[in-house]
């Protein structure tokens, strides 16, 4: 099994093993959970997405994680940090929190408590001075974590990602900065 990184409550946040692309393949690539990332994938897809996590892992010591409930050890999805890789974006290179969980484990705050936790570890472990997220605009349950966390809304920073196709709008943009990280904080 592979290092855990991270733990909260109920969650380890661990590297990917190679033993984990199908499990999280068939947990994740449902058309409810890729209806805005630009639908289903076929495996060959799904095997790049996997080979450029492992690449950001391997070249800046982060990635989108594999999220597992603790007391389980279930697969629920990942979250984490790569770097902003869209060049239609002002921001490539940025930190940007990401979360992808299944079905099944929706709905029950575990994307919150992960994305915490990794919002303390970009500020606190890998010195971000800020935090990018990106989804689109119908993607109404993305946007409303990014507020809970505190996320400004930064339509300055928004931008047509062409690898989404023409049925997926303008991907809309929010951020943190480690100054309002470290004020929430205090704020609690």
């Amino acid at each position: 099994m592979a290092d855990t990184l991270f733990e909260t409550a109920r969650l380890r946040l661990r590297n990917w093993d190679e033993a984990d692309f199908r499990p999280f393949m068939e947990r994740v690539n449902t058309p409810g959970v890729m209806r805005w990332l630009g639908g289903v994938q076929d495996e060959a897809a799904f095997r790049d997405a996997y080979e450029r996590l492992q690449g950001v892992q391997r070249d800046y010591g982060h990635t989108f994680w594999i999220v597992e409930r603790r007391e389980d050890s279930e697969m629920l999805g990942f979250c984490g940090l790569k770097r902003t890789n869209a060049p239609e974006s002002s921001f490539v290179g940025d930190f940007e929190i990401g979360w992808r969980f299944a079905e099944s484990a929706q709905g029950q705050g575990y994307a919150r408590e992960a994305a915490e936790r990794v919002l303390q570890a970009a500020f606190e472990t890998y010195d971000a001075p800020h935090v990018v997220a990106l989804t689109v605009i119908q993607n109404e349950p993305s946007w409303r974590l990014m507020e809970k966390l505190d996320m400004e809304r930064r339509p300055d920073l928004d931008f047509v990602d062409a690898r989404w196709g023409p049925d997926i709008c303008n991907t809309i943009v929010y951020a943190i900065t480690r100054e309002a990280w470290t004020k929430r904080g205090r704020a609690r």
